[in-house]
């Protein structure tokens, strides 16, 4: 007996010794990472909808016509009155897929969406993480199972889409403004030159100017640069768009002339204004009136609205030293005034649920460190000494509100409470489940409208002014 228990107790040697470097918080993170990508999989079962990368098999189709001798703008996908939408340029970035198989395609598109995802949330959670004292892989892996799992998301992953990728396009150029701020600080003396312009955030603008090249809604963030008078980054991406838009000229003339002269201003090759999925402010108004197409002055006047307001709302954001909420709120008013905005491309719902959640947080400590002081005024003294201290729920509710309206975005785009009242004219009005059928039928363009007028900022956040002007930046640190 004695000689089989040390037999036994040999054998696990190399498992104690594999296993002993390994940090019980890491294993209990792990877990809690792998449960949490579990349930954005059960999530996306149960909330999601049948996906077979339609909108990729369109792309993938159009390519393949394309590559095989034919008009790129003629290609109509079997099945559907549907073609290609987007300028050359984005045709050009698609044309090596054409070599692959359709499935494989979409899995390709899917894993480098996935993977621009966890890098964003990483750049918009790692100011956070490093003042809360969290470690930023753990928290970046819990948040982006989170993220896939929500309409925008899954939507865009399921049908092929290029949205997350163009999000991490436009949000590479906050990075490059934080880093341009800082004028390098995050390069080391041993860098090449290369990696020195890099860390120097000079390139900011590139990744706006790419995007809008690829679809036009980015030029919204061209317009907030030139508003918040950042005149060099707008360049960079004025310059840009214009570039590539005139190499895509020289490169294929024939569907560069095709696409600005008449496939550009053709809506009805998108889809009809009404539409479900349309969340946009014309699809709201043309469900609302239960018509296929959008009031046309009515939409006007009020894009022109929100528009104001939204612009004007994020040139304050990053006056008081909030860049992310600025970049946010342009992204959400992209949306709203857009003539058509698909579920899918509500992306900037997931930089408004972090900016929320932060400012619940930020609320919290600011009403904790102001209690515990009132406390000590009060009584003479660090609370306790007395034997009274301030009322232990009044950090707890401060940013409460904050709190409560992250977690419902998440839920709401989670749920997405759309597609049960979907509805399509003439078949069947807009109003077909009454009043509530109508709301839920809209409850995501009414909560990117919500988020456009009321969305706080953080003042101080994360300032992405220029070397330039340091007293400012020095003033919304401080606040």
């Amino acid at each position: 007996m004695p000689t089989t228990v040390g037999r036994r107790a040999d054998r696990l040697a190399p498992v104690r010794r594999a296993t002993r470097g390994i940090d019980r918080r890491t294993v209990v993170r792990t877990g809690i990472v792998a449960a949490v990508a579990y349930a954005a999989w059960l999530a996306i079962g149960a909330f999601g909808r049948p996906y077979n990368f339609f909108d990729m098999k369109i792309y993938h189709g159009a390519v393949v016509w394309w590559a095989s001798g034919h008009e790129l703008y003629e290609f109509i996908a079997p099945t559907t009155t549907l073609g290609f939408t987007y300028p050359p340029f984005a045709a050009l970035a698609m044309l090596p897929m054409a070599g692959l198989p359709i499935e494989v395609a979409g899995w390709v598109n899917a894993a480098g969406s996935i993977a621009a995802l966890a890098v964003v949330l990483a750049a918009l959670l790692r100011p956070i993480v490093d003042r809360l004292g969290w470690p930023l892989w753990f928290t970046v892996a819990i948040a982006t199972p989170m993220a896939t799992a929500i309409e925008p998301v899954r939507e865009t992953l399921g049908y092929g889409q290029v949205n997350l990728l163009l999000f991490a396009l436009i949000m590479a150029d906050l990075v490059g403004l934080r880093w341009r701020s800082r004028r390098g600080t995050h390069g080391r003396d041993t860098d090449g030159p290369f990696l020195r312009l890099f860390y120097s955030g000079s390139w900011a603008g590139v990744g706006i100017g790419l995007a809008t090249a690829v679809k036009l809604t980015p030029a919204l963030f061209i317009a907030y640069l030139l508003i918040t008078r950042q005149w060099r980054v707008a360049a960079t991406a004025v310059g840009t768009t214009i570039g590539v838009t005139l190499g895509s000229f020289a490169l294929v003339g024939t569907e560069s002339r095709a696409y600005f002269g008449g496939v550009l201003w053709q809506t009805e090759r998108v889809g009809a204004a009404d539409m479900t999925p349309n969340q946009s402010l014309a699809g709201l108004l043309a469900r609302l009136y239960d018509s296929i197409e959008t009031p046309g002055l009515l939409w006007l006047a009020f894009s022109v609205l929100i528009l104001a307001v939204g612009l004007s709302r994020a040139a304050n954001a990053r006056a008081d030293g909030d860049e992310l909420t600025a970049f946010t709120l342009v992204g959400l008013t992209a949306n709203v005034i857009s003539p058509i905005s698909w579920s899918h491309h509500l992306v900037w719902v997931i930089p408004a649920i972090v900016v929320l959640a932060d400012a619940a947080v930020r609320r919290r400590e600011a009403s904790r460190g102001l209690s515990l002081r009132t406390g000590q005024q009060a009584f003479g003294g660090p609370p306790g000494v007395s034997g009274l201290r301030p009322p232990i729920w009044y950090p707890t509710l401060t940013g409460l509100r904050h709190g409560v309206a992250a977690l419902g975005l998440y839920l709401l785009f989670l749920i997405s409470p759309i597609w049960p009242y979907e509805h399509k004219l003439p078949e069947v009005s807009h109003y077909q489940d009454g009043l509530f059928g109508a709301l839920m039928e809209n409850s995501l363009a009414l909560a990117l409208i919500v988020l456009v007028a009321a969305l706080p900022w953080r003042p101080g956040a994360e300032p992405a002014f220029y070397a330039d002007r340091p007293a400012r930046a020095a003033t919304a640190g401080r606040r």
